[in-house]
């Protein structure tokens, strides 16, 4: 972009300005950022409900593995849609536990009305992680179908016919 700027800071001597040195960065590799942010997402999910035997590396494939490691600027080799089924059945199973503790955390927050579950984690307000989980099948190329009907089975196995419905 062309930058306009007006005689008078034209002459003035310092340091270079933030716009400047912001227009000399690199351009970031979106689709890398966005895989950055799926396993960010993996490492939330495992830390909130307390995961125990998920290895968060073991969602994703040799390339994956290695874009993790790269400069947010290069362009790397991300996985592609030919996945290992062995990987999809990890993922599959990460996402339906996701699920259920998603699910239980409800059950038990619901059961508990002293101390809702808002004030434990106050960063969480409106989040909805089968929703999340859902929005996440898409990028770890799962059936959003199977996380949905996993989460409609969870809700009606704990009573909660009427949110089962919807």
């Amino acid at each position: 972009p062309v930058l306009d700027t007006e005689d008078a800071w034209v002459s003035v001597e310092g340091p270079v300005s933030i716009v400047e040195l912001a227009l000399e960065q690199k351009r970031i590799h979106y689709p890398l950022v966005e895989h950055q942010f799926v396993l960010c997402t993996i490492l939330y999910a495992i830390m909130r409900f307390s995961l125990k035997s998920v290895k968060p590396l073991s969602l994703f494939d040799s390339k994956g593995k290695n874009a993790f490691f790269k400069d947010l600027t290069s362009i790397q080799l991300l996985p592609s849609g030919d996945m290992d089924p062995n990987v999809l059945s990890i993922r599959q199973q990460f996402l339906v536990k996701v699920v259920s503790s998603a699910v239980q955390a409800l059950c038990s927050s619901q059961k508990a009305k002293e101390v809702s579950e808002e004030e434990l984690f106050p960063f969480e307000k409106g989040k909805n992680w089968p929703t999340l989980a859902a929005d996440l099948a898409q990028y770890l190329q799962i059936s959003e179908d199977v996380v949905k009907r996993h989460y409609v089975c969870e809700l009606y196995s704990y009573g909660m016919d009427h949110l089962g419905e919807e």
